[in-house]
């Protein structure tokens, strides 16, 4: 996928002035935040599974190469075969290659975020192949021609309109009359035109949440059951995963299921939890004769050591991008790669580059919401914080933001200055703003006041606060 990340402030800026956007977006708070919030409430040792949770992931990431090579070794003994990609461009020449040798016209394809990353659809295209997207989300993107927004629903930012103008405009197979009243009339008609699809495709490709060491399978987890149509009606099955997705035990991967979907969309299991473990055996009712699994780095053995290296964690659940106020001002389309939200601007400086990518790190408050959501424990804000390290000492940012920094920092490490001069700037926007108690625009905050105004400060500094509550306590 080609990205845009560098152009974010552009990007972000026309999607705060996009409407329907926004009224898409509406929805995130009781469609996500509100049913997270429910399920885990109803389970009182969520808290524990998160620690077992990152400690099963720690262990994997300390011994990556040991469980990859076990994985390699249980897929190839049960009948599969394994391919390593240390690009996205070696990925798609080994599953183009796979396609070939397998004579296919037409692929099906689940919600692979890792399929994204590497633009499969694009190459398989311009190679003589049919790529169709079999998850309602992807399948309404892929017929507008757009990119996901989201980890697990793509289509997040499109409204019911967008949706009913695309479906009128592609299907025009189908009567003009009908009606879109709700839900059900989108997924029938595109399970309707899905069918055919994946009866007739050669060759199916999947993701995978994970790839389990002890036994060489992949898991998905979907609420549609595109997924088992995709990959157990054509002859071969493609599995495109990157390394970090192992985990060395059936345990292990139970023990993360069981935070996922609470994580993700507020269920206690996912509708579809779907084990594969090499191609069809005889006595077998169903299932693929080649089963294909592409192992893809593409940048991320080289976070393992480093201060990032924690956010190879990610199960991909979207809780973080689901309670971040920054995601819910601008979409996933404004980050402009694959992965969006807290969970991008910790990973995607590390995989496309900060220069790329040093915009999506000041992308955030700060506020920790995503941290304190994350099932994983990946401490996103210091991760990003990281990443703005290295675009500062690059000196990727503007001369005039740099300075500001400087200045700061100056003030900052000289205690007794620095308090002078907080009091002093507090004592004035006090007086300033005190008879309307806020201000509707200020010279050095106009980012803040052009949409909205800003509280007037009152009462005492922190650091005033802060000296007053120790001699309490001391006395």
């Amino acid at each position: 996928m080609k990205s845009t990340a560098h152009a974010f402030v552009e990007n972000a800026r026309e999607a705060v002035a996009d409407r329907r956007l926004h009224k898409a977006l509406s929805n995130m708070k009781a469609g996500f935040q509100n049913k997270r919030a429910a399920t885990v409430a109803k389970l009182p040792e969520f808290e524990a599974l998160r620690d077992q949770g990152r400690d099963i992931k720690n262990h994997v990431l300390a011994n990556l190469d040991l469980y990859l090579e076990r994985f390699e070794r249980r897929v190839t003994q049960a009948g599969g075969q394994v391919h390593w990609a240390r690009t996205a461009a070696e990925a798609r020449e080994i599953v183009e290659g796979i396609c070939r040798d397998a004579g296919a016209k037409t692929v099906t394809k689940g919600k692979s975020m890792v399929a994204e990353e590497i633009a499969l659809n694009d190459h398989l295209e311009a190679n003589g192949f049919t790529p169709i997207e079999t998850d309602l989300g992807e399948y309404i993107i892929q017929l507008r021609g757009e990119l996901p927004s989201h980890i697990i629903a793509p289509a997040i930012h499109l409204n019911k309109e967008d949706v009913e103008e695309t479906f009128r405009k592609e299907h025009t197979h189908l009567p003009a009359d009908r009606r879109f009243d709700d839900v059900p009339d989108f997924t029938n008609e595109a399970r309707m035109v899905l069918r055919q699809k994946f009866q007739t495709a050669d060759v199916g490709i999947t993701g995978a949440n994970y790839l389990i060491a002890e036994t060489g399978s992949t898991v998905i987890v979907t609420n549609e059951g595109n997924g088992d149509l995709t990959q157990i009606l054509p002859k071969t099955h493609i599995v495109v995963a990157s390394i970090e997705k192992v985990v060395p035990t059936l345990e292990d991967a139970t023990a993360i299921l069981r935070l996922l979907a609470r994580s993700a969309t507020g269920q206690e299991f996912s509708a579809y939890t779907t084990f594969s473990t090499g191609p069809r055996r005889p006595g077998d009712l169903d299932g693929p004769e080649a089963f294909h699994v592409v192992l893809l780095d593409n940048g991320r053995s080289a976070l393992l050591g480093t201060p990032a290296q924690e956010v190879l964690r990610c199960i991909r659940c979207g809780a973080c991008m689901n309670h971040c106020p920054v995601y819910a001002a601008v979409g996933g389309h404004a980050y402009g790669w694959v992965v969006p939200g807290p969970i991008g601007a910790a990973l995607d400086p590390g995989l496309i580059g900060v220069e790329e990518a040093h915009h999506l790190p000041n992308a955030s408050t700060f506020c920790g919401r995503c941290e304190s959501v994350c099932p994983m424990r990946i401490p996103l804000p210091k991760i990003m914080h990281h990443w703005r390290t290295q675009a500062f000492e690059k000196k990727l940012s503007s001369p005039s933001f740099r300075l500001g920094l400087k200045t700061w920092a100056w003030v900052a490490k000289r205690p007794g200055l620095y308090a002078v001069g907080s009091r002093l700037a507090i004592g004035l926007l006090a007086a300033l703003g005190g008879r309307r108690g806020r201000f509707a625009t200020l010279p050095l905050a106009r980012g803040w006041t052009d949409h909205r105004d800003m509280p007037a400060p009152e009462g005492k500094t922190f650091r005033q606060a802060w000296a007053d509550r120790r001699k309490h306590e001391a006395a």
